[in-house]
């Protein structure tokens, strides 16, 4: 592993505080979506997937202490869409938006089955963020439990991730090679 310079800790911290602070305002809103993994996501494109799983980690951390307890228990899946992430960009360019929906897909499916299951397991179907309202809208209408979890999850996870890859993708454009540092 190569030495963490000052310019990635400055990247790393930026990006737990984007991660808090779009989910504290997409949970104030009580929005279907989470964006709680735009920095993760962002660290993870700039300086590879173990910023991005320290980023997550510490998001995780910060965020279940302060503001949202189910935080810390989603906290894996912040690790593993880090890495993900991470090793997706390593192959990719940050700014090319043509590949956005894929980049999606591949960095929430293993994350959406994660939290799907922690969702069932731990908390019953039921969480603090916005998606929550829509499963029990689907289970009222006689949907199973489970199904009805995955299915939001699915779909919220993607458009989540996508807002994000899309976010990552202009902004890694806008800064171009300044900000960009040897990943890890």
């Amino acid at each position: 592993m190569r030495k963490i310079n000052t310019r990635a800790i400055v990247i790393m911290a930026l990006s737990v505080t984007l991660n808090i602070v779009c989910s504290n305002v997409i949970l104030m809103l009580r929005l279907p979506i989470y964006l709680d993994a735009v920095g993760t996501i962002f660290a993870a494109s700039l300086l590879g997937p173990f910023a991005g799983m320290a980023v997550g980690g510490a998001t995780g951390v910060i965020m279940g202490v302060t503001t949202d307890i189910f935080s810390l228990f989603f906290m894996p899946v912040q690790l593993i869409t880090g890495a993900i992430a991470g090793i997706l960009y390593k192959r990719q360019q940050a700014s090319q938006l043509k590949h956005s929906w894929w980049l999606a897909l591949a960095i929430s499916l293993p994350g959406t089955i994660l939290s799907t299951i922690i969702t069932i397991i731990l908390f019953n179907g039921i969480t603090s963020a916005g998606s929550s309202i829509i499963v029990q809208l689907l289970y009222g209408a006689g949907m199973s439990q489970s199904l009805a979890v995955f299915l939001v999850q699915v779909g919220t996870d993607y458009v989540d991730k996508l807002l994000t890859v899309i976010f990552v993708s202009v902004t890694g454009r806008l800064i171009g090679k300044r900000l960009s540092v040897n990943r890890n």
